[in-house]
């Protein structure tokens, strides 16, 4: 019988090995490539059947046409996304013409990437620009839950989405001392509606091996304060490699008792479907 809900891994990235073809801007964590390919072959393996495709900021800056030519390649199995610039002009036809892409579900601001105030206008024309074409923009945003708060609230009719939780989470072990300090914070993005939040990456910032037990008393109160319908899993495998394999961040979701079946099904694809109007269609 076929699943009742498809798994969608809310947030990894592909990127080709560095190269005068397609050459990096600086360093992400991680294998020296994650081919389309190669990610497909990876969520095949673990019965997961599709993904949101983020560009990474860290490889690619604004540039997104390497997530393109792996949909090109895999047109069922990943749903797109990639940053904006706020600091462009022409964002808003940018962000207009990007959402008429094949693929595409999405856009993504790097809050971390400079200093902004909640009255950037670059920043705003993004996440209206977003509303606009009805796309969710996607925030990364650790360290500066406030300004996202309130961009939030000037924002109301745009979906937003917090990225990895909302929380610095590491590149290499060990985790930090107190990964949920800044949990106040996040909890307080629930207030807003037009707010829903990734658990990617979460298993990163546990103390304890797998299962990683330890996450799972912060995550319920994540999971109180929004609610399961705005909670999406992911495990941002690729720059988590040095922490944790794929299957770990996978099969962590599948096996603990801390969630029901229907809050599992919601969680690792049910919420996604909703939120970025989007399911993978393997036999595409």
């Amino acid at each position: 019988m076929a699943p009742l809900m498809p798994t969608i891994d809310c947030q990894v990235h592909a990127y080709e090995r560095n190269s005068p073809k397609r050459p990096w801007a600086g360093f992400l964590q991680g294998p020296d490539e994650v081919t389309g390919d190669d990610m497909v072959a990876a969520m095949d393996g673990l019965g997961v059947d599709g993904a949101l495709l983020i560009s990474p900021f860290s490889l690619y800056r604004y540039d997104g046409s390497y997530i393109l030519d792996v949909y090109a390649k895999h047109p069922g199995r990943f749903g797109l996304i990639k940053p904006f610039d706020p600091q462009s002009a022409s964002v808003a036809e940018e962000i207009a013409s990007w959402a008429k892409t094949p693929g595409v579900v999405g856009a993504r601001i790097m809050l971390t990437a400079q200093p902004f105030e909640a009255s950037d206008p670059g920043l705003n024309r993004i996440l209206a620009a977003g509303s606009r074409a009805g796309i969710p923009v996607n925030v990364m945003c650790s360290g500066k839950l406030p300004l996202l708060r309130e961009l939030a609230r000037r924002n109301p009719d745009t979906q937003i989405v917090v990225d990895h939780l909302g929380l610095a989470q590491p590149f290499v072990p060990p985790p930090p001392p107190q990964p949920f300090a800044d949990l106040p914070n996040v909890l307080s993005l629930a207030a807003f509606d037009n707010v829903a939040i990734k658990i990617s990456g979460a298993c990163t910032l546990s103390h304890q091996p797998f299962p990683y037990q330890d996450i799972w008393e912060p995550l319920s109160k994540i999971f109180d304060a929004f609610g399961f319908d705005r909670c999406m899993w992911g495990t941002d495998w690729t720059r988590a490699v040095k922490l944790l394999t794929f299957e770990q961040g996978v099969e962590a979701f599948r096996v603990t008792d801390q969630i029901s079946d229907a809050e599992r099904l919601t969680l690792m694809g049910g919420t996604l479907k909703r939120i970025y109007h989007w399911s993978p269609d393997p036999g595409a």
